[in-house]
């Protein structure tokens, strides 16, 4: 059974970061490039079996059901929905970053 894969506002605005960041501070559009490509792949991925990842260990986010997994130096967060056969990237987060306080700030919208 395959799902659909849903990126949230703030998901999205955080590839767009990504990009930009690597881009236009660190100055290396291709590899900015590269690395937004790699985060998009392994998310498509989720379309099959999307709870092979395990659940966030943080209140709420464990109680909501929000998996994670690592796509080298960043962490996605994801909540998978299998009533509707649907998966929502919640956020894309720098792994070196507070991972708590970015996902106190996140509002799980879609």
């Amino acid at each position: 059974m395959s799902f659909e894969v849903k990126y949230t506002a703030m998901a999205r605005q955080d590839l767009r970061n990504i990009y930009e960041y690597i881009a236009y501070d660190l100055l290396v559009p291709e590899t900015a490039a590269r690395q937004a490509q790699r985060i998009m792949k392994e998310i498509g991925a989720l379309n099959e079996m999307p709870m092979r990842y395990r659940l966030y260990d943080d209140e709420p986010w464990h109680s909501q059901g929000v998996r994670f997994f690592p796509v080298k130096n960043y962490l996605v967060f994801y909540l998978p929905d299998e009533t509707k056969n649907t998966v929502h990237i919640v956020r894309i987060i720098y792994g070196g970053r507070d991972i708590k306080k970015q996902l106190s700030e996140t509002i799980i919208e879609y």
